[in-house]
């Protein structure tokens, strides 16, 4: 299991954001381990949203800017199933030792990852095209 690991942080690089020794154990764990996998996992999320907003009729391409990200944020608060997907697609690049980190406060922790992933496609609207 110690070469997936390996394999994993090298694949994701270093933290990024800053650490100091008054960050909460949250905010560590966003700047080591979420915001790397985030970055690395970018073509794909915004890749898996298409799909979705397709799948559902194609009305997030209708909708203006501002519309359109009230619908993420709305889709992604509200339907279970695509936002464990995603959860998934970030949990996968976890190493065991983070695993571990993560279940002990893995409420805190979802919260985090889906509102960074929510700023981070609102953000990148203009990818966003059908």
């Amino acid at each position: 299991m110690e070469a997936r690991d390996n394999n994993v942080l090298e694949l994701r690089g270093e933290a990024l954001g800053t650490i100091t020794n008054q960050s909460s154990a949250e905010e560590v764990f966003q700047n080591r381990t979420l915001r790397p996998i985030l970055k690395l996992q970018n073509d794909l999320f915004i890749q898996v949203f298409i799909n979705y907003a397709v799948k559902q009729k194609k009305v997030f391409f209708t909708l203006s800017p501002e519309k359109k990200e009230a619908y993420i944020e709305n889709v992604i608060h509200r339907d279970i199933k695509f936002r464990n997907s995603l959860k998934g697609m970030i949990i996968a690049f976890f190493t065991l030792d983070e695993y571990a980190e993560y279940i002990q406060i893995s409420s805190n922790l979802n919260k985090r990852m889906m509102n960074m992933l929510i700023e981070r496609l609102k953000s990148q609207l203009q990818l966003i095209v059908e």
